[in-house]
């Protein structure tokens, strides 16, 4: 499936992971993807996707889309000056899609969990330990972790996560998204956030409401710190 980008018009191929997330996205939700052309990041929804790649709107009766049922002339032949040079232009496949990472014990909160991220628009990955939960992180730029407290013994005080992501450069560190769960928060208490160098706390009880929770708490992040991480990352940071 072809998509322009609407910076720079450049056409731009969608690979099957980015349609798959797309097709998952909840109401009023886009998927962020970043033009492989001119760099520049753009919002992606079902209906963007369908207008993109739909070749034209059936008529209003008729199976050939016509209104009378007429016949339709049909297109043109594509053009084949081409094949005398070999040359011809190539469409970039995007594979810039958010990733999140969920590490939480297997209950039915962590399937709320899961689907109110793929609702936001992440394709979602889980770990079922902490070793294979840093393993991936030193491979894959997580645009959002999702931390329960009890996911491994010792929970956040000497859990060996939780002390990776405390200790992680702040290079990588700023653009995650870190959320931790668990009875013993308060949601959306930004000073025990604070305390536990997080972005969002989230209390178990609250769970079920996660979708609105991360709905208000994300765009906050990213308008609160957006332009500071574009900063510095053109500065090399």
């Amino acid at each position: 499936m072809i998509v322009d980008c609407p910076h720079c018009g450049k056409q731009l191929k969608l690979s099957d992971k980015i349609r798959e997330s797309v097709r998952q996205l909840g109401p009023d939700r886009k998927v962020k993807v970043k033009c492989v052309h001119c760099a520049v990041p753009f919002g992606l929804d079902c209906n963007g996707m369908k207008l993109a790649t739909s070749g034209h709107r059936p008529g209003p009766s008729g199976s050939d889309g016509s209104a009378s049922g007429a016949k339709v002339r049909p297109p043109a032949p594509p053009s084949t000056e081409w094949l005398k040079d070999g040359t011809f232009e190539e469409k970039e496949v995007v594979e810039d899609i958010p990733e999140a990472l969920v590490l939480m014990p297997v209950t039915e909160n962590l399937d709320i969990v899961v689907k109110a991220a793929m609702e936001f628009g992440y394709r979602v990955e889980q770990a079922p330990t902490p070793e294979e939960a840093i393993d991936k992180m030193r491979f894959v730029n997580y645009a959002a972790v999702f931390l329960h407290s009890s996911f491994e013994p010792g929970g956040i005080k000497s859990g060996k996560f939780h002390q990776f992501m405390r200790m992680m450069n702040m290079s990588r560190r700023r653009y995650i998204f870190y959320v931790l769960i668990g009875e013993q928060f308060e949601t959306l208490y930004d000073l025990q956030a604070l305390a536990n160098s997080v972005n969002l706390v989230v209390n178990n009880a609250d769970v079920p409401f996660i979708g609105t929770v991360l709905k208000k708490a994300i765009p906050e992040f990213e308008t609160l710190f957006g332009p500071l991480m574009e900063e510095l990352h053109v500065v090399g940071k």
